[in-house]
């Protein structure tokens, strides 16, 4: 007589991709390239019962936050996979993109969100040089060259060429967040000219759905068995050490300057 072995389900298993840091910004920021491996096998190995993105970014470049998202969009889509976003410190500008590739968003009581807007910043250099007794030359084919050159004095045209660019980045991101949070955006709000919020009242303004941290809430949803596979960039060596020359100082004081916009 054959015996009977109940069957035992497995416990639902849950890829969790880490992005963090600035976006574009240098060796060490998120890129599309860079991550897409971790995405691609996030969604590929196995049957995960979702995904889940544990994001920690202040932003950065527009394109490569749209490319991610895509990416992640896209494979949740094909392989009909929930995603779940999970907001650390911030997520703001180009991170709250990416936030918004979950199908819904959980956040500490304390985490920033937000910053839907775009920015280009500079510095100017033209007194200085002018004190040093330093003559800028410049010869281009084409008037728009030397457009914003921060070796010349600003010029209200380069101001509102800026602004023009501005303008259609905005609108695409606008447009991304309507379209991930559909009616759960609190419309009667001034939500899209770059203010932050925190924890519960960007619940309230249907930013995100809710505060919660990453264990707790795939447990509730998935099981108290459930598991949780990681998935995150590696650094060389020379990155572990802080010595990555390739960056170079000023990528490392742009993404200095992101994080302290917000405290961090």
């Amino acid at each position: 007589m054959r015996r009977f072995i109940p069957f035992v389900p497995k416990p639902a298993m849950v890829p969790v991709i880490r992005l963090q840091g600035a976006i574009g910004v240098g060796s060490r920021g998120l890129n599309d390239q860079s991550v897409a491996p971790l995405i691609e096998r996030a969604f590929a190995k196995g049957k995960p019962a979702a995904v889940a993105l544990v994001i920690n970014s202040p932003g950065g470049s527009a394109v490569q936050s749209a490319l991610i998202a895509a990416r992640v969009r896209r494979l949740a889509e094909e392989k009909k996979v929930p995603v779940h976003a999970f907001v650390e410190d911030v997520a703001a500008s180009g991170g709250y993109w990416l936030a918004c590739a979950g199908d819904d968003i959980w956040v500490d009581a304390s985490s920033i969100v937000g910053s839907i807007g775009v920015i280009f910043a500079s510095f100017g250099f033209p007194e200085l040089m002018a004190r040093q007794g330093i003559e800028r030359r410049v010869v281009t084919a084409g008037r728009s060259k030397s457009f914003a050159d921060p070796f010349l004095p600003q010029k209200p045209e380069d101001v509102e060429r800026l602004r023009k660019l501005q303008e259609p980045i905005h609108a695409a991101f606008i447009d991304h967040v309507k379209a991930r949070r559909a009616s759960r955006l609190d419309l009667s709000a001034d939500l899209f000219n770059a203010d932050v919020w925190v924890g519960a009242e960007a619940v309230k303004l249907g930013l995100v759905d809710g505060v919660a941290h990453l264990r707790p809430k795939l447990m509730e949803m998935y099981g108290d068995k459930v598991r949780l596979i990681p998935y995150g960039q590696k650094r060389g060596l020379l990155q572990r050490l802080g010595m990555a020359a390739t960056d170079g100082l000023m990528q490392g004081v742009e993404e200095r300057a992101l994080w302290a916009r917000f405290g961090l």
